[in-house]
């Protein structure tokens, strides 16, 4: 019995491991037979975000092996060097990429899309308008055009053409024609039948479909997918990471302005109190969250994160080193202010247009405005908290020391000093020190210059000082 145990048990196990791994390479056949198609959106506006996302979902992407990436897009445009970006991202994938615009595909959204392989759009959408705007709306000059067009051209181009021979002439047709994309760009662009000058071109479904610029009308993913031929397939969805999600929760104004007061409050309270303890580590702390996402929005440089930094420590120069309040406090104050507000911008050059100035406006007025609202709110819960009748109030040191009662704020043994001599340890110019009987008190001379191991006298004692003269020679009387 033993004996056929030891002979079944084996074979039942190599059966069991044949079993399982058919199974998995049926699994594997019926996965590779459908077309893996990963999906990801672009909903936003073009800038750090949405490049962050497009490299996260390409490298998803190639990780999972899929046949296929479909950009689901709406978008009215953003920043050209991300789109740029994203554009080249495209461009260079080995893997097919379309494209489904869900309503809009404008400015930097239209390279975006014209780099993709194939396009489809939505009963209703549009494709174009790709001018170089400033914040304001209005045209840059023709430099920034200029590129532009070029990139458009260059995208278009890179689609590839066909060379026609028709009654003896060579004929090169491009599946994009690149004057349709520049006339994207240039209301100077004329093309027969299609744009005249002094309109920059915007399409329509149907007019794109007629231009070699949509592949098709589709109103949901899966009728891209039908119309682009493919049948069998499985779908995977881009979500974003949990960093893009806190960088986007993060940024908003009011939790800006929430950790602003906790920045300046956790100073103010570590002011009050002797050592280094819980405030100053809860400003640290929501220093790093006011900056982090910022700089990974791509808004706060980091000059301006140093200008914050260095503001701190002048600040904290003038407090606990430089005696009194002058201009390493003021220039500490200021800057800590400027980094805040410059952060909150975005700045990649000083450009001075009016809905940049709103920006900036804004940005200092919500730092300004978290800043007092942080110290006022600062004062009123250091009495509140910290009374002798709260329930914090143990904390906090709230006996008084009335002089009536004896208590007084200086040591008094230099009073009894009057009227006794002694000698100038130092120059009194008029003032240094003095030896009295053994001990070394602050003296002032009422004589002016007293040179050092000069014979003195103490005539009186005010505000925890000895006043002396020089003591006459009796012997010279």
């Amino acid at each position: 019995m033993n004996n056929i145990h030891k002979i079944i048990l084996p074979l039942l196990a190599i059966f069991i491991s044949f079993s399982l791994q058919a199974s998995t390479n049926t699994d594997s056949l019926v996965d590779t037979s459908k077309t893996k198609v990963f999906k990801f959106d672009i909903k936003r506006e073009i800038g750090p975000a949405a490049w962050r996302q497009t490299k996260d979902a390409f490298q998803e992407a190639r990780e999972w092996n899929a046949d296929l990436i479909l950009i689901h897009m709406n978008t009215y445009g953003g920043m050209v060097v991300q789109a740029d970006s994203i554009r080249t991202a495209i461009l260079n994938s080995k893997k097919p990429v379309y494209v489904f615009i869900d309503n809009n595909a404008a400015s930097a959204g239209a390279l975006i899309s014209i780099a993709c392989d194939s396009i489809y759009m939505r009963t209703g959408a549009n494709i174009g308008a790709a001018t170089v705007v400033n914040q304001t709306g209005q045209a840059m000059p023709d430099k920034y055009q200029s590129y532009m067009r070029s990139t458009m051209r260059a995208t278009a181009e890179s689609h590839g053409k066909d060379t026609l021979i028709q009654s003896g002439d060579t004929i090169i047709k491009w599946h994009r024609d690149p004057l349709i994309a520049e006339a994207m760009v240039d209301p100077r662009t004329y093309i027969k039948n299609v744009i005249d000058t002094g309109k920059v071109l915007t399409f329509t479904p149907a007019e794109a479909i007629k231009n070699g610029y949509c592949e098709g009308i589709a109103n949901t993913v899966e009728e891209v997918l039908t119309k682009a031929g493919i049948k069998a397939y499985i779908i995977k969805k881009y979500e974003p990471s949990s960093t893009e999600r806190i960088v986007d929760f993060m940024i908003n104004p009011i939790l800006q302005g929430l950790l602003i007061m906790i920045i300046i409050g956790g100073i103010y309270f570590e002011l009050q109190t002797p050592g280094i303890g819980f405030p100053i580590l809860a400003s640290a702390i929501a220093a790093i969250l006011y900056f982090s996402p910022l700089y990974l929005e791509g808004l706060a440089e980091n000059w301006e994160i140093l200008l914050f930094a260095a503001g701190v420590i002048l600040l904290a120069l003038e407090i606990f080193v430089i005696p009194g309040f002058g201009v390493a406090g003021i220039s500490g104050i200021t800057l800590i202010i400027t980094g805040l507000t410059l952060s909150l911008v975005d700045n990649v050059a000083f450009d001075f247009e009016p809905r940049q100035i709103r920006a900036l406006f804004g940005a200092i007025l919500l730092v300004v405005f978290s800043i007092l609202t942080a110290l006022l709110g600062s004062i009123y819960l250091t009495k509140k908290l910290f009374a002798a009748n709260s329930f914090l109030g143990h904390l906090a040191l709230n006996s008084v020391q009335n002089s009536k009662e004896g208590f007084v704020g200086v040591d008094m043994t230099a009073k009894t000093m009057i009227g006794k001599t002694g000698t100038a340890m130092s120059v009194l110019r008029p003032s240094g020190k003095v030896i009295i009987e053994d001990h070394i008190y602050d003296a002032k001379s009422e004589d002016g210059y007293i040179d050092k191991d000069t014979v003195v006298e103490v005539i009186r004692f005010e505000t925890g000082q000895v006043y002396v003269v020089k003591k006459e020679d009796d012997d010279n009387n």
